[in-house]
């Protein structure tokens, strides 16, 4: 009878091996709801294939656009919360701005675990450098000469971006027409051709041309002034001061994913956040890397729902 206890208790515990093998071996699969090459998947690449290497583990990043990212959100938000599905995506957009102004199949407020604040992208306002603006002054007071004769182009439509364009357009008493498009490279693109008068993007999306001379910068959108482009002002210091907008990259599992998975995953994003070469990386790429995680993530994403709804009731604002 010993023995076959011993026996028991052998493959009991050579079950559970084969079991801790097999969770820790599963692959991470991290759900990107826009194309590949745009701010969020170009984050979410650097991270996994650094935490991927750090931690022995396969990441799987799976770009699923569509509907103004919530097909690849609500597929999270349905997914199994056992740490093996993730969501990268924006605040200060997307998966926080969209149930204000579409039919969504998920709540931002209950539907996912909030892991961690990775990075944030300034946004900048610029125009081609052939144009005769210099100043953001000088772009209003035009449009306010020829009203709806200048465009302002962005992602779009019904998004954070056109909503930012039309307090702005209410706080500067001018006419502008806002260009959807269907990300920020297409609306530089336009840009560059002289088809729009100016452009709301990301930094990142637009350094590039900014260094080669072909746009200019007239003011950037985040609360402080961006290191590589110092002598661009903020709007706060251009009499805008409820005008403030910057986009960032978050992680997310689905709700009731376990609180030690959750502080396991902080830790390893984190620490991957904190590589110098990684943070060098990012940046040098117009990514500023954060790394808040737990309670202040979470204050952050409801400080910002709340402020999303209350612009959107202001201006009536509704997908169509």
């Amino acid at each position: 009878m010993i023995r076959d206890g011993l026996l028991a208790l052998a493959v009991l515990m050579t079950l559970s091996c084969d079991g801790a093998r097999s969770q820790t071996s599963r692959s991470i699969n991290i759900v990107v709801p826009f194309n590949p090459g745009g701010p969020q998947d170009t984050v979410a690449r650097i991270l996994a294939e650094q935490v991927g290497r750090a931690q022995g583990r396969r990441i799987i990043i799976e770009n699923r656009p569509g509907a103004a990212t919530a097909i690849g959100s609500e597929a999270v938000a349905r997914a199994e919360p056992d740490g093996n599905t993730l969501l990268i995506n924006g605040g200060s957009g997307a998966l926080i701005y969209n149930p204000n102004v579409r039919k969504v199949n998920y709540d931002p407020l209950t539907s996912f675990q909030p892991i961690c604040y990775l990075a944030r992208f300034p946004p900048i306002i610029v125009v081609n450098s052939t144009s005769p603006y210099r100043t953001l002054a000088d772009l209003l007071n035009d449009a306010r000469a020829k009203p709806g004769a200048l465009t302002f182009a962005s992602f779009g439509p019904a998004t954070a971006e056109q909503i930012v364009f039309e307090t702005l357009k209410r706080a500067s008493s001018v006419n502008m027409t806002f260009v959807p498009y269907p990300g920020y490279a297409p609306a530089i693109s336009a840009l560059l051709g002289e088809h729009v008068t100016s452009v709301l993007a990301d930094y990142s999306a637009s350094a590039q041309q900014l260094a080669a001379g072909k746009l200019r910068a007239l003011v950037t959108l985040s609360r402080t002034r961006i290191e590589a482009l110092p002598e661009v002002p903020t709007m706060a210091e251009l009499g805008y001061k409820d005008i403030e907008y910057e986009p960032w990259s978050g992680l997310f599992a689905p709700a009731k994913t376990p609180k030690e998975t959750v502080s396991q995953l902080a830790g390893w994003f984190t620490a991957a956040i904190n590589v110098p070469e990684l943070r060098e990386r990012l940046v040098g790429q117009g990514f500023y890397p954060v790394g808040m995680c737990g309670a202040d993530f979470g204050a952050l994403i409801r400080k910002e729902y709340e402020e999303f709804s209350r612009a959107s009731r202001e201006l009536n604002f509704k997908a169509e």
